[in-house]
């Protein structure tokens, strides 16, 4: 038996499974090794992960994690996992490449993440030839959660909504000046507690500055990262994780304006991933 773990900032999805197929899963806190160190999830995984599978002993653990690209940071994780799992195997992974595998298959293509934070990368069909600097919250994950969160906490902060939704957006989250600034320079993980405020752009969608908002960030995130791809426009584009599976219909209608085919959009990699490791298992 083995365990896969597709990991974003917010959450992280546990899987076991066999050459017959999923026996369990079970959800926690997002890892990200920029956020935390080895300790702090070590922690996290005996206080969450072990409570909801007491006496699992996996043969081999799968790891695909934000924040993950760097070797120091894969070591991170893995040193972390290792302290709940001694007698595994470890194998820690970029998210991008659960991305890939799970949306491209064996096929060439461009694979996006659209959750919390945001990334994307060029898919050979095997492997990844390319990928683009991910700069963070603070410096970039355009289209993402964290960004969209940003845009209209700053906007409102600003004074710059419209009444209707000014008045919505305080009768809601009753928010300060002061508060906003404690949670994103004081406290851990900004970019969760900003991609917060995406639910209320989803449930205000239809209002037109709502609406635009959502269409800008995502069209940010075409120029910062699609259109940068050579022959973009001859690969398939996919994308994975809740904001693109949520404002899927939005996020296609940006696709348009670049000439970009748009092919799966997935809430979660974990089905494809599992069916990659599970023929892995057979071989």
């Amino acid at each position: 038996m083995i365990i896969i773990a597709d990991s974003g900032s917010t959450k992280t999805a546990w899987r076991q499974i066999s050459s017959e197929g999923v026996i369990a899963d079970a959800n926690t806190m997002g890892i990200n090794p920029y956020y935390q160190n080895t300790q702090e999830i070590a922690q996290m995984l005996e206080q969450s992960l072990l409570v909801q599978w007491p006496g699992v002993e996996p043969k081999e653990i799968y790891f695909y994690g934000a924040g993950c690209s760097a070797p120091d940071k894969q070591a991170m994780v893995e040193a972390a996992i290792k302290e709940v799992y001694p007698n595994s195997k470890i194998e820690v992974h970029h998210d991008l490449e659960a991305a890939a595998r799970a949306l491209c298959g064996e096929e060439a293509g461009i694979a996006c993440i659209l959750g919390t934070g945001s990334n994307s990368c060029l898919y050979d069909g095997k492997e990844i030839v390319e990928a683009l600097p991910n700069l963070g919250f603070i410096l970039g994950d355009e289209g993402s959660g964290g960004y969209m969160g940003k845009r209209i906490v700053q906007a409102f902060l600003n004074n710059e909504l419209p009444a209707d939704i000014h008045e919505a957006f305080q009768k809601r989250y009753n928010l300060t000046r002061d508060e906003v600034v404690d949670h994103v320079y004081r406290k851990p993980y900004p970019n969760r507690y900003m991609a917060t405020f995406a639910k209320f752009l989803f449930d205000h969608r239809q209002h037109p500055f709502v609406y635009q908002m959502i269409f800008q960030s995502f069209a940010d995130f075409f120029e910062k990262t699609i259109i940068k791809y050579p022959d973009y426009q001859q690969y398939p584009v996919h994308f994975v994780g809740s904001i693109a599976f949520y404002f899927g219909d939005i996020l296609r209608k940006v696709a348009q304006q670049y000439n970009v085919r748009v092919h799966h959009i997935l809430e979660s990699p974990m089905a494809g991933l599992s069916l990659y490791h599970q023929q892995k298992i057979v071989l």
